[in-house]
């Protein structure tokens, strides 16, 4: 795959899909000393990259293969794009998405199919989602569409890699450094392919969700592997396996690459820091790029990209987005507190323990029948996370039997986030 096959791939689309903007990030150059872009593939017509590999990929297909129908997996993205190119071109399809898919984008699948889509929510991940559609297709003859391990899925988005280097160009720059979300690969081989042929000596950063790894999980393998488990969280990087077709294509551009891990606590900050500052709604997997800049190395005044893939967010999930970003950050803490059995406990707890600016977020006794003595989860809420070990000390000098639940623990997921 070259550069050659991505500028036709652009000139097929163009009358369809028009570049998105480049942002210069005014806070984001500030706070990492470089010149920061934003890639505003949110901004696309179903709201993400994905359009690109999806429509460019059915355009392709024989008429034969029209004339069967689609069949495609996806956590959401990529659903929205093959809805949007069958409604374009008068083709059934047929779109399996896990249920947890946020409503948001099953809504969003709907409308841009209209009636040529019929949506199928089954199992919790991407990975059972692709198993029923491969099964789907085969049992009815339809053509699947792959959302990243196909070839042409993967031309399709690196037509993004071809926008930001014109674009660049046009403002008498050179990419110096791209960072890219990774879920099955499809974006960060599209683009690393465009970029080994025109911009060898641009740094390529994958940024993968800490919960969905499998990228690194093949790097470390030497081939591409099945992760027992992904946290769902970053839904539209949650992926087991990353894909054949592009693992080969990132294998063979090591040199230029380097991934990193982010953590999804990081990711919900950065979301809220897009919405505050710049105004960007982004999906979890859309704010990855941007809370990977910590973590990566940039020389000073350097040119950087950052890819925006996504804002496919539903606004019932904000209050889990501040949730995981108060507990990144250490201004959120969870106990189990143990009151002595005489009244008045829960006032001294307050008086002796609490500092000046702590908030008490939750207070729940785990004893339904028991609202004045017993055990009970306490949420506390810092003003800077430096007053956790004060507040820890306070609690040990008032002798009050208190127990910190631990993020990623088997007890804090049941008792916080059950």
């Amino acid at each position: 795959m070259h550069a050659a096959d991505i500028q036709g791939a652009q000139a097929s689309i163009s009358s369809i899909i028009a570049p998105t903007p480049l942002q210069y990030c005014p806070r984001l150059s500030q706070d990492y000393g470089v010149e920061v872009y934003l890639k505003r593939e949110d901004l696309q017509d179903v709201r993400s990259y994905k359009i690109r590999g999806a429509y460019y990929n059915i355009s392709n297909l024989t008429e034969e293969e029209k004339a069967a129908g689609v069949v495609a997996a996806s956590a959401g993205n990529h659903a929205q794009g093959v809805a949007y190119a069958c409604r374009s071109m008068g083709i059934d399809g047929k779109i399996f998405v896990p249920k947890r898919t946020p409503k948001q984008k099953r809504d969003r699948i709907k409308v841009h199919g209209g009636d040529n889509v019929e949506l199928v929510l089954v199992g919790d991940t991407f990975d059972e989602a692709a198993e029923a559609a491969r099964n789907d297709a085969e049992a009815r003859g339809a053509t699947i569409v792959e959302p990243f391990n196909a070839r042409n899925t993967v031309i399709g988005q690196g037509t993004v890699g071809a926008e930001v280097v014109s674009q660049l160009s046009g403002l008498g720059k050179s990419l110096d450094s791209i960072v890219v979300p990774v879920g099955g690969g499809g974006l960060l081989a599209g683009i690393t392919s465009y970029l080994a042929d025109m911009s060898p000596r641009t740094a390529v950063v994958g940024a993968e969700p800490a919960g969905g790894r499998s990228l690194q999980a093949a790097l470390d393998a030497g081939e591409p592997v099945t992760l027992e488990t992904v946290d769902p969280f970053v839904d539209g990087a949650a992926v087991k396996r990353i894909g054949d077709v592009n693992y080969h294509i990132i294998e063979e551009n090591l040199g230029r690459l380097h991934v990193v891990s982010v953590d999804e606590g990081a990711v919900c900050t950065s979301m809220l820091a897009l919405y505050q500052n710049e105004g960007i709604i982004a999906e979890p997997a859309g704010a990855l790029s941007v809370a990977a800049l910590a973590d990566v190395s940039l020389a000073p005044g350097s040119t950087v990209v950052c890819v925006i893939s996504g804002g496919n967010n539903d606004v019932l999930r904000y209050a889990e987005i501040m949730e995981r970003s108060l507990v990144h950050r250490g201004l959120k803490h969870y106990f189990l507190v143990n009151f002595a059995q005489e009244p008045g406990q829960l006032r001294r707890f307050l008086n002796d323990v609490l500092g000046p600016d702590d908030d008490i977020a939750l207070f729940e006794y785990l004893k339904k029948n028991n609202r004045e003595t017993g055990a009970a989860l306490v949420g506390i809420e810092l003003a800077r996370a430096s007053d956790l070990d004060p507040l820890l000390e306070r609690m040990e000098e008032a002798s009050f039997d208190c127990r910190r639940l631990m993020p990623g623990t088997p007890e804090y997921d049941f008792i916080v986030t059950g």
